[in-house]
């Protein structure tokens, strides 16, 4: 396991590797890890409260050095993964973001988390493990967590995909159009309207804050391809039926959503991707303990939103983590977190 300087900058480390699925193909995943001043062979902060690990969305990859120095500064050690056929994994001869099975993550999730476990440079005991997921990668999660009790002990859910827009009938009715093309060829590209809404929103070579590199968070996202759409529905159905998971889980998602195929002001501060009624509604299928947070200006990403959104929302995730995983006085959120910063992406 070989860790070297990331494309984040000096205080973050990544370290590729494979992993093969019980279909037995070998699938390329990157880890990166936040260490914060240190020096070379230096151990690094103590984590009182564990460790945790982000999925990223689909197309899309880890950037957002706020959220690291957050979990970190809440008394963590932070991980992010870069799950195979994104961002910093890909490879030229795989498509963008493709998977034809949600459950194909699993082997690269469960070698991230004995990866985790086995570096801890101070010798202290693992800790909890808290599970965080944005949009697709929150999906991933959830799915995760419920089939493998005990792994996790807390999830974090940024504006998850559990459901299609509108209703339970929606999916239904698109797994019945997509199922025979994903069975006989899964790498069609399924021609449908492209929108750049939330990229224009959050990029800083658009009208975001955001340093995005289109090399691993391309514009207009990744062809959407048949395989992959319903594997998602598939995901979809199964939360649908309600996962069970027992442990506690915090949602948070935007106050509002702005569809459309047209550009509106308010999807600078609204989720311009998903409908989050329904996401609310499925939100409570997860488990017994959920707690739904709305943050009101929310982008898709609620940490990526406008400065003070954002701090709101981070407000949110703090007075969760004081009362549901640390002990003792509540640390102080890291300053600058009303402003984006990415680190060096040279």
């Amino acid at each position: 396991m070989e860790w070297q300087t990331d494309i984040l900058g000096a205080d973050f480390e990544s370290c590729a590797f494979e992993a093969a699925g019980p279909d037995g193909v070998l699938r390329r995943a990157t880890l990166v890890r936040h260490v914060p001043h240190q020096a070379a062979g230096g151990s690094g902060p103590r984590a009182a409260n564990g460790s945790v690990l982000f999925l990223h969305g689909w197309s899309d990859y880890f950037f957002n050095v706020a959220l690291a120095q957050f979990w970190t500064g809440q008394g963590f050690r932070f991980y992010a993964l870069d799950m195979h056929n994104h961002g910093r994994s890909l490879q030229a001869e795989t498509p963008g973001g493709y998977v034809e099975h949600l459950d194909d993550y699993d082997a690269e999730i469960s070698k991230t988390i004995e990866m985790i476990r086995s570096c801890d440079p101070l010798g202290e005991a693992p800790g909890p493990l808290t599970l965080m997921g944005h949009s697709t990668g929150g999906l991933v999660a959830a799915l995760w967590v419920s089939r493998h009790p005990g792994t996790v002990q807390f999830l974090v859910l940024n504006s998850p995909w559990l459901e299609m827009h509108g209703s339970s009938m929606v999916r239904r009715a698109a797994q019945t159009m997509v199922k025979p093309l994903a069975r006989f060829r899964p790498k069609t590209i399924l021609r449908l309207p492209e929108r750049g809404f939330y990229y224009r929103s959050i990029s800083s070579s658009a009208e975001g804050e955001w340093l995005l590199d289109d090399k691993y968070r391309p514009p207009l996202a990744f062809p959407m391809r048949a395989g992959w759409l319903s594997a998602v529905l598939s995901g979809h159905t199964r939360v649908a039926r309600g996962l069970g998971i027992d442990i506690p889980i915090l949602v948070l998602i935007s106050g509002a959503s702005a569809n459309g195929m047209v550009w509106q002001e308010s999807m600078r501060h609204s989720d311009a991707v998903l409908d989050v009624n329904t996401m609310a509604v499925r939100a409570m299928t997860l488990g017994r303990t959920v707690t739904l947070e709305r943050v009101d200006g929310g982008l898709h990403d609620v940490f990526l939103s406008a400065g003070p959104v954002r701090a709101d929302a981070y407000a949110r995730l703090a007075r969760w983590i004081h009362g549901y995983i640390s002990s003792g006085p509540q640390p102080e959120p890291p300053a600058g977190l009303e402003r984006g910063g990415t680190g060096d992406m040279s």
